[in-house]
């Protein structure tokens, strides 16, 4: 696997079951202001995104606005719901077990939330200290920019071209594309839909799983083409 020196992961959808939790909480909230959309339609159009970015892209298509109340309420809501249900992804300790290269979490999510998720399902001595939140960057450097992919991979001290992410969004997948970064698609969640794996490969991904267990052998694949070309 020497065709790689770093894996970075997203978080929520790809390491924790968190994503089905999210469309549910703000669906139904968007549902309540005045914009009904469904579960899957959420997941569907939304996942990886934050919610500030989700409330102004739906403001702009819809002419909806919305009271700025709606941000704390679902982070409120969204956590109490997280610490209650989040899960981890079956397969994630065997995977990371097999993969030799350096390994780092970059994600929307803010520290203190990654810190509770993992915490809660037993995942976070598997990549401590080297776990980063966009939020930390500063205002509106979320992805799908490409600043925390690029951040992860100047903290580990790896080129970007080194890399490879583990992403379960287009968003994500556009991110990690825009930092010059190959990209494994993710569709193994609770939130995944019909067409995610079709979705991923058409942003970037160079393909898609749907069990963290095929992991290492899908990265040893990909760097040996690497290393053929």
């Amino acid at each position: 696997m020497d065709g790689f020196d770093l894996i970075i992961f997203d978080c929520d959808g790809v390491l924790v079951d968190s994503e089905i939790i999210a469309a549910e909480v703000e669906s139904a909230l968007l549902t309540e202001a005045g914009y009904p959309i469904g579960v899957e339609e959420m997941g569907e159009r939304f996942a990886g995104m934050t919610w500030r970015n989700i409330l102004l892209q739906i403001e702009r298509e819809a002419s909806i606005p919305f009271s700025a109340s709606l941000l704390d309420k679902s982070e409120t809501l969204l956590d109490a719901r997280l610490a209650s249900d989040v899960k981890a992804i079956p397969g994630v300790e065997f995977a990371v077990s097999r993969l030799p290269m350096k390994r780092c979490i970059c994600s929307n999510s803010s520290t203190k939330r990654l810190d509770m998720m993992l915490g809660k399902v037993g995942l976070k001595p598997l990549f401590a200290p080297n776990i980063f939140s966009a939020k930390d960057l500063g205002a509106d450097r979320a992805k799908p920019k490409p600043d925390i992919f690029l951040h992860g991979a100047s903290q580990m001290g790896v080129s970007p071209d080194k890399v490879v992410v583990v992403e379960d969004s287009v968003h994500g997948v556009h991110a990690a594309r825009a930092a010059g970064m190959r990209v494994i698609g993710f569709t193994g969640a609770s939130h995944s839909y019909p067409a995610h794996a079709d979705k991923l490969t058409d942003a970037g991904a160079e393909t898609a799983i749907s069990r963290m267990n095929d992991l290492p052998g899908v990265v040893a694949a990909l760097a040996a083409w690497d290393n053929v070309l």
